[in-house]
């Protein structure tokens, strides 16, 4: 196929671009900084167009003759009116571009954001309560890909959890999420380590993010939510005891803020990219992987 893609230069995006490159699909990338990624700009049945999302005329020239559309890019604002407007709003005019260009396909990037509040069950049937402007825009999104249907094309969404990685190209860049690099820092300098206790998440690797979208993407599936997450919750302080033994002689404590967070965490459900596509992701043979990979930037 061939298939248009925003964000393909962001972390998650490169991943999933060497991905669905890897699975002999041809790409058209639309990206603010075409010349960030050199090594991906070079690689074969890659094509940039350089534009923000709001450029229409842009995406609009990009998207011509692909296949499906995959809008991973995010669109920020500070205010309800320019979140809209930069993400929301630039969502929808990429659906009725996607359509209006022929694509027999489109996935959304939304967030766990969208979902919100945390109740005990959390799965693709929970009604979405966000609690922020990220939240609201990743739930309108949503709302605005299912709800076209007269398009005729096959919508599907993706809401992914905390995803981490080393760089998927040379290089290419890691989560922005800056705690894996401040953990590292700390331990090769002996200082304290700042937690909140309890703190933890079901981590997925960027490169089982991109599985994800290849698979879907690859698939006929129509109007379905997935979540993608890792199955085994892991707390930052196992990720921080893991920094420590990493590095020889380190001293540095761990130190714990307790905000009366309970020890028994709630999960999200990854019941069903199991059940559809037999998915089941463990992230922790790839979190030393990650820690040395910023304890030797941070050396260099």
């Amino acid at each position: 196929m061939r298939i248009f893609l925003t964000g393909g230069t962001g972390f998650i995006g490169h991943y999933v671009a060497k991905s669905l490159l890897s699975h002999g699909h041809e790409l058209h990338i639309s990206t603010r900084h075409p010349e960030k990624i050199p090594s991906l700009a070079e690689t074969k049945g890659v094509s940039f167009f350089q534009g923000a999302l709001c450029d229409t005329d842009v995406l609009q020239q990009a998207i011509q003759g692909c296949d499906a559309c995959i809008h991973i890019a995010l669109g920020w604002g500070e205010t309800p009116t320019t979140m809209l407007k930069n993400d929301t709003l630039a969502t929808a005019t990429l659906l009725e571009l996607a359509a209006n260009a022929g694509c027999e396909k489109f996935i959304y990037t939304s967030s766990t954001a969208a979902m919100g509040q945390m109740r005990p069950s959390m799965d693709e049937t929970c009604v979405n309560l966000p609690v922020d402007l990220y939240g609201a825009t990743k739930a309108a999104g949503e709302a605005y890909v299912l709800g076209f249907r007269r398009s005729g094309m096959k919508r599907n969404i993706i809401r992914p959890g905390y995803t981490f990685g080393n760089p998927a190209f040379p290089d290419g860049c890691s989560q922005p999420d800056t705690r894996f690099a401040k953990i590292a820092e700390a331990v090769l300098n002996n200082q304290p380590i700042h937690i909140i206790k309890n703190d933890g998440t079901q981590f997925i690797h960027a490169s089982q993010q991109a599985e994800v979208f290849t698979r879907l993407i690859e698939s006929n599936l129509n109007e379905e939510i997935f979540l993608a997450l890792g199955e085994t919750w892991i707390s930052w302080k196992e990720i921080a005891e893991r920094a420590i033994a990493l590095v020889p002689g380190c001293s540095s404590q761990i130190i714990e803020e307790d905000l009366g967070w309970s020890e028994s965490p709630m999960f999200f459900s990854v019941r069903k990219i199991s059940e559809v596509f037999g998915l089941q992701f463990d992230s922790r043979p790839f979190l030393d992987s990650h820690i040395n990979y910023y304890l030797e930037k941070l050396k260099k």
